[in-house]
């Protein structure tokens, strides 16, 4: 497998679940100050010009969830999916927020041109983050973490997701320590190996 990822960006966080699931993969670094993504060469493999994109033996792979939810099927004993569906919907809900929520919010710090053509509206967007993502971390807070991870002592695709997004958070205007228990997750991540070898290759 080939993983195409920019550091410190949320196909981290794929890196981390190929970590968890025990999988063999190449991991391919996009410099994304130099525009890398949006070249020729990469668009071909992903139109989008966008991180992640897994590349398997049936095809290529593109979108965070989907290629946590295909690493989790391809290593079904590594646990990362709850055979509860109780659990698994529960793994999912967190997944989905950040993907349409919490993740958004983080974006308008650089991205306002995805949704607004004028300067003064990108810069509306960058200084209204750290309210929007206060308040996903009230969210996380109530309703994500239902004990050191998302679900309770036994770790999911969910946190891998999850760790990445908090890893924003200083650099986003959140006072951190605000959150006592997204410390202890953050905490709880990074001492796991999985977390530790995408560190060590400078991912993160």
């Amino acid at each position: 497998m080939q993983l195409y990822y920019a550091p410190r960006t949320i196909s981290v966080a794929v890196a981390i679940a190929l970590e968890e699931a025990g999988r063999e993969y190449e991991a391919i670094r996009l410099n994304f100050a130099e525009g890398e993504q949006t070249k020729p060469a990469y668009k071909q493999i992903n139109p989008k010009g966008r991180v992640p994109t897994l590349v398997v033996d049936g095809g290529i792979l593109t979108e965070t969830g989907a290629l946590l939810e295909y690493i989790a099927a391809m290593a079904p004993e590594a646990g990362l999916v709850p055979a509860d569906p109780i659990l698994a919907a529960r793994m999912r809900e967190v997944m989905y927020y950040l993907a349409s929520t919490m993740h958004v919010n983080h974006a308008h710090k650089l991205r306002g041109h995805r949704w607004a053509d004028k300067k003064s509206s990108w810069k509306d967007m960058t200084a209204k983050v750290p309210q929007t993502m206060i308040a996903s971390c009230e969210y996380i807070v109530s309703n994500g973490l239902r004990g050191p991870f998302v679900l309770g002592e036994a770790i999911s695709l969910a946190d891998a997701y999850l760790y990445v997004v908090c890893s924003w958070l200083e650099a986003d205007g959140v006072d951190v320590s605000a959150f006592p228990k997204i410390l202890t997750f953050r905490e709880a991540m990074e001492a796991r190996a999985s977390v530790q070898a995408v560190r060590a290759a400078g991912m993160l």
